[in-house]
């Protein structure tokens, strides 16, 4: 029988893309356990550490590492290509900023506040006293802790580190949105086929990790960051371009088995590497132009394929319209305006409630379970008072709390609807 890549009910132009709003429920819940595993992984350093720390969840963690945050920079590209579609310019770009720059500074000087108060405190560089540290941490010509001190002092945005980097890339394609649409029109990206389109983003990659990486390590301060803008925000305008490519998302749902086979193989050498297996090859790292291609082929391909076989199976399986009163619908209901809120709380309440259990030496297995609980039911709390107070909604980029209900999803930049009549 032959296998539809689309459901019958759902035309390209126009449509709900319900397999993208899912996808950011789901990438948010693997944030939230990736960032609870880093409470706990050995050797890896974070605000605050366990006294339980384990070597093996590396492994495990670097399953979804390498392209994590890349899924969440598609998923946004693409909401953007299909919001400009229906909404001028200048409207998204007020938009965007609204929804962006607001709970980027909220989260700036109220809820990252937590995660550097704890982190100094675990260190024993300061003296309790959270109200006292707070008037330091917002004077950017703070004495405190002078080797913690970015330009701003100590003032930092942490895991929202996403938000100003999503918002450069999307003016900088609303700037050239008509040129970039004229391209993704033109004949030759309309005739040009997936697997071309494929080989150009991994080349891309492979570039940027072979010339960048060991030249401008990770910082997420935007402003040094190059490897990073390299790999993301051409991811960015990849999503841009494959939202208006019918062929090629066709072509991902329909070959999402073999991109599975070659996400497990490249993660496979990954940790054999990882393990010494290839010692032989990697010791001459530096000495053979090879080696350090096929190095660059594997990361390259290991990036691409998880985020295309996510997008085929999505595609595949989740567009598809929700029953509104099962527990699926709920859950849709729910987590499509939740995301962007939690996303703002997730990791606080992480490093608050992480620090709380420390001292009481709950074993590793019971402990990681009250921690997700916690956070869970922090996160839902918090939501819950963003949505009722008009303030917070403003200040984490929601509707005011008497339009919230009505506007959910379509009126929040994190599920990426931006204004797009929804069906």
């Amino acid at each position: 029988m032959t296998e539809t890549v689309f459901p019958k009910h759902s035309s390209w132009a126009g449509a709900r893309r319900y397999d993208l709003d899912w996808l950011r429920i789901l990438a948010l819940a693997v944030l939230i356990f990736y960032h609870i595993g880093m409470y706990y992984v050995a050797d890896w350093d974070w605000h605050v550490k366990s006294t339980q720390t384990y070597g093996w969840l590396q492994d495990l963690m670097i399953l979804t590492n390498p392209w994590r945050m890349s899924l969440l920079f598609l998923l946004s590209a693409m909401a953007l290509s299909l919001a400009q579609q229906h909404i001028g310019s200048a409207r998204l770009f007020q938009l965007r900023s609204r929804r962006l720059f607001m709970p980027l500074l909220f989260g700036m000087f109220v809820v990252v506040v937590p995660q550097v108060y704890f982190e100094a405190l675990s260190q024993q560089l300061i003296e309790p006293g959270y109200l006292q540290f707070w008037w330091q941490y917002i004077n950017p010509q703070t004495g405190l802790l002078p080797e913690h001190h970015s330009p701003i002092g100590l003032l930092t945005w942490n895991h929202l580190w996403f938000l100003p980097y999503v918002w450069c890339y999307s003016m900088l394609l609303l700037l050239g949105r008509v040129p970039l649409n004229r391209f993704a029109k033109s004949r030759f990206v309309q005739q040009l086929p997936a697997r071309y389109a494929l080989l150009m983003v991994l080349l891309l990659l492979g570039i940027s990790w072979y010339w960048l990486r060991q030249v401008f390590p990770t910082t997420h301060a935007l402003l040094d960051d190059w490897y990073n803008h390299a790999k993301y925000f051409a991811v960015f305008v990849a999503g841009y371009l494959l939202a208006q490519q019918q062929q090629w998302w066709a072509a991902l749902v329909r070959h999402r088995r073999l991109f599975f086979v070659l996400a497990l193989l490249c993660y496979a050498l990954i940790i054999l590497d990882k393990h010494d297996v290839f010692e032989p090859y990697a010791s001459k790292f530096d000495e053979l132009l090879l080696v350090r291609l096929c190095y660059a082929a594997v990361v390259a391909l290991n990036h691409w394929c998880w985020l295309l076989l996510v997008l085929g199976y999505a595609g595949r399986y989740l567009n598809r319209p929700v029953n509104a009163i099962d527990r699926k619908g709920a859950i849709y209901r729910y987590g499509s305006p939740a995301i962007l809120p939690w996303y703002l709380l997730h990791q606080t309440l992480i490093v608050v409630f992480a620090s709380w259990l420390k001292p009481l030496a709950i074993p590793a297995g019971l402990e990681v379970w009250l921690l997700l609980l916690l956070t869970i039911t922090g996160c839902a709390l918090g939501y819950w008072l963003i949505r009722v107070v008009p303030l917070l909604s403003w200040c984490c980029g929601l509707a005011t709390a008497k339009n919230v209900g009505q506007k959910t999803d379509s009126e929040q930049m994190f599920t990426g609807k931006d204004s797009v009549k929804t069906g």
